[in-house]
């Protein structure tokens, strides 16, 4: 049955789609922290390239896929498209505002000052993605916010965010890596799904005129499939650079 205009629209979630939103998140956030830890080389010199392979991890896979295929697990009694300029806008958001992130976080050396600014940067990164996103809906529904909860979801990610970037910079281990990613993954899904409830949707006549849309009929399956092939590049990008490492430091223990 068709709501009608005035209704209050009720979502429900698709469990497994909420599930693998975090998967993608967590898969984003630890390849963004083990480039972070490379990004600066052993002569001192920032590695752009890493650098730029952290933003895309963090930013456009950890933060904004996991935003889409959390966004293909939300169900409305409406049809949902997406505007696309909004949507690029928020994909290039997302990746800018990580690496800048990730760069004060740790991008010469580890500081308190630099943490704090790369913490309420990440975080405050993480809010700006989702609420662009969120206005890229396109719907036959009005939207409001609970400013509480929006306030609510913008702590969630800022603290959330330190600590993760804490313990990936003090924490070297590999298994350290994994619990620092966990906690950025659920960083960014407490504020997706928190700042979710935030929001009321209220039907209305039509859906607002746009010059560029796209269907949500499958934009989860594509968003997953673009995010795994950045992932595979990115790990594999991570894998050279520590087999050139080996190849260096063996030809130095050849040397006479």
């Amino acid at each position: 049955m068709d709501p009608i205009v005035g209704q209050l629209l009720s979502p429900r979630y698709d469990l497994g789609t909420v599930a693998l939103s975090y998967v993608i998140s967590f898969f984003g956030s630890l390849l963004a922290l083990l480039c972070a830890h490379k990004m600066v080389r052993k002569d001192g010199t920032l590695d752009l390239p890493m650098l730029g392979g952290g933003a895309v991890a963090l930013g456009g896979i950890g933060i904004w896929s996991m935003h889409f295929i959390g966004m293909a697990a939300y169900r409305l009694p409406v049809a949902i498209a997406y505007d696309v300029p909004l949507t690029a806008l928020s994909l290039v958001a997302a990746i800018v505002i990580s690496g800048i992130a990730l760069y004060l976080a740790g991008g010469k050396r580890f500081t308190r000052g630099g943490w704090l600014a790369g913490s309420l940067l990440a975080g405050i990164g993480v809010c700006v993605m989702h609420y662009i996103g969120m206005f890229a809906m396109n719907m036959r529904a009005s939207m409001s916010f609970d400013l509480v909860v929006v306030a609510a979801s913008v702590a969630i990610a800022i603290g959330a965010a330190a600590t993760a970037l804490w313990l990936a910079f003090n924490l070297t281990e590999l298994a350290h890596q994994f619990i620092a990613a966990a906690v950025m993954g659920v960083a960014v899904c407490a504020m997706h799904y928190t700042g979710m409830t935030a929001a009321t949707m209220v039907c209305t006549s039509a859906a607002p005129a746009a010059s560029y849309l796209v269907g949500d009929g499958n934009i989860g399956l594509a968003v997953f499939n673009t995010a795994s092939v950045a992932l595979i590049f990115i790990f594999s990008r991570i894998e050279i650079d520590d087999w050139l490492d080996n190849i260096r430091a063996q030809g130095r223990g050849n040397l006479p």
